[in-house]
């Protein structure tokens, strides 16, 4: 017979993740099937629209126009919608040397902290880029490829910002009662 390490978890046969990575989601009030479904979503048309346009390529030494500019557009939106569900379950890049030192009592307060600089930074962007969207709109700009209005692009930063803000505020909410009840003697 042999003998496992006894380090580190143990993967199963089927599970290809570690159990504390595949462990179920948080409950939330706004469903994180939003962020899945629309990550299925764009990348579906990513994928629709590159086959396309290889088979175009392939058959007629052509390629559609639109595609490069709108795969860029829909690859900037996956990466945005991606970032509201790593927020979302608290699954977000760190510094663990930071992240994970010191007392509990620090590495709470320093969730905390992390949730609502994520939340005030994607606000801030939002606030912001609502101003690009209207200058967008009132000097008819248009995308440098096909020429569509630039603002249908655009229109998307300030919503999926502030869906980043609005999940990193309910994150600092979920962290700052996790630390009520564990600090009021009731455990989770």
């Amino acid at each position: 017979m042999s003998s496992l390490p006894e380090s580190g978890p143990l993967l199963d046969a089927a599970s290809p993740l570690p159990p504390e990575i595949e462990a179920a989601d948080e409950p939330v009030r706004v469903p994180l099937a939003i962020e899945d479904w629309a990550t299925v979503i764009i990348m579906g048309l990513l994928a629709c629209i590159t086959f396309a346009n290889v088979l175009v390529r392939y058959f007629t030494d052509s390629s559609f126009a639109w595609t490069e500019e709108f795969s860029v557009f829909l690859m900037i939106l996956l990466a945005m919608v991606a970032g509201s569900a790593a927020v979302a379950r608290d699954r977000h890049i760190r510094i663990e040397y930071f992240a994970e030192g010191g007392s509990m009592a620090r590495r709470k307060r320093l969730a905390q902290f992390g949730a609502a600089m994520v939340a005030i930074l994607f606000f801030l962007i939002a606030a912001l880029s609502v101003r690009v969207v209207w200058d967008d709109w009132r000097f008819e700009e248009t995308s440098p490829g096909i020429g569509v209005p630039q603002w249908w692009y655009s229109i998307w930063l300030p919503i999926v910002c502030s869906a980043i803000g609005l999940r990193a505020l309910g994150l600092f909410v979920r962290r700052r009662r996790k630390t009520k009840i564990q600090g009021g003697g009731v455990k989770q």
